[in-house]
């Protein structure tokens, strides 16, 4: 039961998305309800950090590799944190869809299996749209090539992440 809370806090830790570096946030905490367990509120604060220096980190990369100069770099970051809070809430989805999969894997039926697909290609699919939008909106003020570097760029990590998130999740059936 352990590897799977850790598999859970992984997949949170790893889902949120990036962030400025010297943006500072304010991340408002959802009210504690009476039925929440202190585990449960030191695991949702662990949460809230580990997502801090997750969005750091790869802030910092996605800034190393688009090589902005002042100019563009005012233009970029307020289109790309407006993309963050967008892909913020998908991820929130998402992660609220593993939970559900971590909590039922071992009593996994056909129909919650289907119910668990459904959700996560309907959150790919949500996701694609939002690189999307957001290469139009990139394009318009910085041009194609600056736009496919971001898409290019944000694919990857995406995926790394993804990659990360698949591999530290128990496969159902086994």
């Amino acid at each position: 039961m352990r590897i799977i809370a850790m598999a859970a806090l992984l997949v949170i830790w790893l889902t949120s998305g990036p962030a400025l570096v010297a943006q500072t946030e304010t991340q408002e905490k959802p009210p504690a309800t009476a039925a929440q367990t202190s585990e449960e509120l030191n695991t949702r604060e662990y949460i809230i950090l580990l997502r801090k220096d997750v969005k750091a980190e790869k802030a910092k990369l996605l800034g190393s590799v688009m090589q902005f100069d002042a100019e563009d770099a005012a233009k970029f970051w307020p289109i790309y944190r407006d993309y963050e809070a967008e892909l913020d809430k998908l991820n929130d989805l998402r992660v609220a869809n593993i939970q559900e999969y971590v909590r039922t894997y071992k009593e996994m039926s056909d129909a919650k299996a289907d119910e668990l697909m459904q959700n996560a290609i309907t959150y790919q699919k949500q996701r694609d749209e939002l690189l999307a939008k957001y290469y139009a909106r990139v394009k318009e003020q910085l041009g194609a090539i600056t736009a496919a570097r971001f898409v290019l760029v944000e694919h990857q990590l995406l995926t790394i992440i993804d990659l990360e998130i698949d591999s530290s999740l128990p496969v159902v059936g086994s």
